[in-house]
């Protein structure tokens, strides 16, 4: 009798021990099913906001310039900002252009290897964005951005603070600010606003928005398109 009963009791040990198994494989199914997929949208769908926004930032910045210039020539105590940053472009401009290409997608790609966080925002972002994208479309996404943040940025907001570092650093720091969200956490506004001090210094040394404009959309294609070719050499191969 007492064999018989610590065999009652092993097997009820032993249904007690499979019975949590299951409830914790359930939970585990469970969870994995509540965790939030990230939303990827549509290609027209970015092109569309990428776009609409574009028009707006660069109307926006030509806005502010032309009324800096009226403004100042009517006696107001205002910068005229189409006199300090023109639309100029000199031939020793293409080095100060590769230079800060050079300068900004060496530190991103440093960045992304030894910062989880910014590596971690800037696949986010890239994800919503870029997935959806055919491969010229990453002109768009690159150039239109580049021009119109640049247009109003360093092309209007930096000369009417006053092209100096205060006003670089200044107008840096709330462009950086402008790229949260999308998936984008504070380490993404540290390096936007590291890449705008780039920007505005370019700006300021070549007095033309032609340079941080061409910078800042082939950074942007430089970007996009290592992001693309990194995802798709590590996505398996497909079977036929």
């Amino acid at each position: 009798m007492q064999k018989k009963e610590q065999d009652l009791l092993q097997r009820e040990q032993i249904l007690d021990g499979n019975e949590g198994v299951e409830e914790d494989m359930m939970f585990d199914s469970v969870t994995d099913e509540v965790q939030p997929s990230l939303v990827v949208p549509s290609r027209s769908a970015v092109l569309q906001a990428c776009t609409v926004t574009s028009c707006l930032i660069g109307a926006l910045g030509v806005l502010i310039r032309q009324v800096s210039h009226v403004a100042s020539r009517e006696g107001w105590p205002v910068l005229d900002c189409s006199e300090d940053i023109t639309f100029s472009f000199d031939s020793w401009h293409l080095g100060l252009i590769m230079g800060s290409v050079i300068v900004v997608s060496s530190c991103r790609f440093l960045l992304l290897k030894i910062w989880p966080d910014f590596a971690e925002s800037s696949q986010a972002a890239n994800q919503q964005v870029l997935t959806s994208l055919e491969p010229l479309d990453y002109l768009v996404v690159a150039f239109l951005p580049g021009i119109s943040e640049e247009l109003l940025f360093r092309g209007a907001l930096l000369p009417l603070f006053g092209v100096n570092w205060m006003s670089i650093v200044a107008v840096a720091a709330l462009f950086g600010m402008l790229h949260l969200g999308s998936g984008r956490k504070y380490s993404f506004a540290v390096w936007a606003t590291f890449v705008g001090v780039v920007y505005g210094y370019a700006a300021s040394l070549s007095s033309s928005i032609a340079v941080p404009m061409a910078s800042h959309a082939l950074n942007n294609l430089v970007g996009g398109v290592s992001w693309r070719c990194s995802s798709d050499s590590s996505e398996p191969d497909s079977i036929n």
